[in-house]
């Protein structure tokens, strides 16, 4: 005997549902409805699901009404803005109004997503040293703080989303003093806060969630209630954003930020302490210097650069002054409250960078980002499954879903990855006729992609050709930025279309003048390659320079290939080749959005039709009719009007 609730999720979804009366054209899917049962069924026994749905499913709706029309506490997270956005201001509203329902539904996002009142008018009292578009920038949006309900930066259009105005701007842990705040009663954080605490559904992101989950450090701690169920959608993500957040960071820029902030309590506060503002200021360029002789090497490999014996005296040596400022500023805690909230953010911040100068996890990746002035230091595990298995309570029903999460048919990687050791495992097809619809070259004669000159000959030889067919209308999706900027110039040269290249603006704003244009030409990287929909004619191509194989390079990857090889495993099978066929399969997945969606994907590297592991690919993709005939695909190309 099915159980109502399974009953009103079949309901729903039946040809004279609330789906069907409310929304003009809707034809039931049987894979939908599959979908859906499985949540249903997930939702009350608890158990844990996971389900790759391929586009045109229905995923959304699919876990979205057993969830709402369950009644119980909900919690929704996505991988992206985008989709986060979608979910809270489009898909929730036209369920809740079908269905009759009043929860009250909450979107949050992380702090650095809010505008902070404090930091604004702090910000403009020190304009007149500022750089004037800076100033500009701060004044377009101190007017727009006036006008926003919730402070969300996503609201905001007055500026460029890259304006080195808005990180000024934003909340930060860092920088809140809570309730000694004057801004403290109309803190958008803190409004949002209080508004997820009174939510049955609340839409999060997976950052956020696994920050409040396990870190408790973001100032939303313990935010988000104990849920029945949590939902995962674009849940590929999972994996390599656990890492972050099992590991450890620290930005050099906070710590330069504190010392600045101790020698601004000397100059006014404490005339008296003298020592504070020599230590801090000692401390601020034994930081520098050792930042710049990082610069010099370039290396991104902690564990390379330790053998560097000038570097590990610098090192060392910055440890131990801050060590020695740490001891003068515990003489005089308690006479000043700013100083207080100093010496506790410099005591967590020299342990972590302690931490990383020892080294000592041998199963973890340490590693540096170089930014335009400051440096990230990461320690990554290699493994986060344990960790995972902590994280995913018995007591809840966990729903995992994404278009990409098996490879060769098999979603146990996936599982092991989270340490899902019983989990429902389901592959749904996608039900649009790839067949008759989208066709996939590989043109014949291509050259090495390690051949780089002819390779990049060859590649925009078969983009101008591709373009033309297609009149425009195509997004060229690259796995590096050296790639991209070689190729861009030449297209400019070559192609009479409107191009649009990553970098020129926000992405959102490149998105926007594709879809105002209806003949331009998209060229991106590892952004454009997942959370873009673009549907119908305006998208007839994507053209891919080559698979998207992680680079050899990179220390989170070198310290699980060795791991994986002192197992005896291979690390090429166990992770390279996994993680290029999800990626690859996101950036496929551009292409097809619609049922009456037409298009060619052309991939630029013959090694998935000449090299074993090829197969892997190919069988993890949608099944497009296949060509090595360029021609064939500008003849195709040419017949979608």
């Amino acid at each position: 005997m099915s159980s109502k609730l399974l009953q009103h999720v079949a309901s729903a979804f039946s040809t004279d549902g609330a789906l069907a009366r409310s929304i003009k054209g809707f034809s039931c899917r049987d894979v939908q409805v599959t979908m859906a049962k499985a949540v249903t069924e997930s939702i009350e026994s608890r158990n844990n699901l996971v389900v790759e749905a391929g586009t045109g499913v229905g995923k959304t709706f699919a876990y979205l009404i057993p969830s709402l029309l369950s009644g119980k506490q909900v919690i929704v997270s996505t991988g992206s803005k985008n989709l986060q956005e979608q979910l809270f201001y489009k898909d929730l509203p036209a369920l809740l109004d079908m269905f009759g329902l009043t929860p009250k539904v909450a979107l949050l996002k992380g702090r650095n997503n809010y505008l902070c009142q404090h930091l604004m008018e702090k910000e403009l009292s020190g304009a007149s040293s500022m750089e004037t578009q800076v100033l500009d920038d701060l004044l377009r949006i101190n007017q727009w703080a006036g006008q926003t309900t919730d402070g969300d930066i996503g609201g905001l259009t007055a500026v460029s989303e890259n304006s080195p105005a808005i990180p000024l701007v934003v909340s930060a842990k860092e920088t809140c003093i809570g309730q000694r705040c004057d801004y403290y009663d109309e803190c958008f954080t803190r409004k949002a806060r209080n508004r997820a605490k009174d939510a049955r559904v609340i839409v999060v992101n997976h950052h956020l969630f696994l920050a409040d989950r396990i870190l408790k450090e973001t100032g939303f701690a313990e935010l988000l209630p104990d849920s029945d169920v949590v939902v995962f959608d674009e849940a590929h993500l999972l994996p390599d954003i656990s890492v972050t957040y099992f590991g450890q960071q620290c930005a050099t820029r906070q710590l330069a930020d504190v010392f600045s902030k101790l020698i601004d309590i000397y100059r006014f506060e404490l005339r008296d302490a003298k020592q504070i503002e020599l230590l801090s200021a000692r401390c601020a360029a034994l930081l520098n210097e050792w930042q710049q002789a990082l610069y010099q090497l370039g290396d991104t490999d902690w564990r390379r650069l330790q053998s560097n014996k000038a570097l590990s005296v610098l090192s060392w040596g910055l440890v131990k002054e801050i060590k020695a400022l740490q001891s003068v500023l515990l003489g005089h805690v308690g006479r000043s409250d700013d100083l207080d909230d100093e010496i506790e953010k410099l005591e967590i911040l020299a342990n972590k960078l302690e931490s990383f100068f020892l080294c000592e996890n041998n199963q973890a990746a340490y590693s540096i980002d170089y930014g335009h002035r400051y440096l990230v230091l990461r320690i990554a595990p290699i493994d986060v499954a344990k960790e995972c298995r902590k994280l995913f309570d018995s007591n809840v029903a966990w729903i995992f879903t994404s278009a990409t999460l098996q490879i060769n048919r098999d979603l146990s990687l996936f599982t092991r990855q989270l340490g899902l050791s019983q989990s429902k495992e389901m592959l749904l097809e996608s039900p649009f006729d790839y067949q008759n619809n989208a066709l996939f070259c590989v043109p014949r004669h291509l050259a090495s992609v390690n051949n780089h000159h002819a390779a990049l000959s060859q590649f925009v030889d078969v983009c101008v050709k591709a373009v033309n067919a297609a009149k425009g209308r195509t997004f060229i999706l690259f796995t590096s930025h050296r790639m991209l900027n070689a190729v861009a110039p030449i297209l400019q040269r070559r192609v009479h279309y409107p191009l649009l290249v990553q970098g020129q603006a926000g992405k959102q704003s490149l998105l926007k003048k594709y879809r105002q244009l209806g003949n331009a030409v998209l060229l991106g990287t590892g952004a454009f390659w997942e959370g873009v929909d673009v549907r119908g004619k305006l998208l007839s191509c994507v053209i891919i320079d080559k698979l998207p194989f992680i680079s050899p390079d990179d220390n989170l990857f070198r310290a699980r290939s060795e791991s994986i090889e002192r197992e005896g495993k291979d690390a090429f099978s166990e992770i390279s080749l996994p993680q290029a066929v999800i990626t690859l399969n996101q950036g496929v997945g551009r292409l097809i959005r619609d049922e009456k969606d037409k298009g060619v994907l052309i991939l630029c590297d013959n090694r998935i039709v000449n090299k074993p592991y090829g197969q892997a690919f190919l069988n993890s993709l949608p099944p497009m009719a296949r060509t090595r005939d360029l021609d064939k695909a500008t003849a195709f190309l040419e017949q979608i009007n």
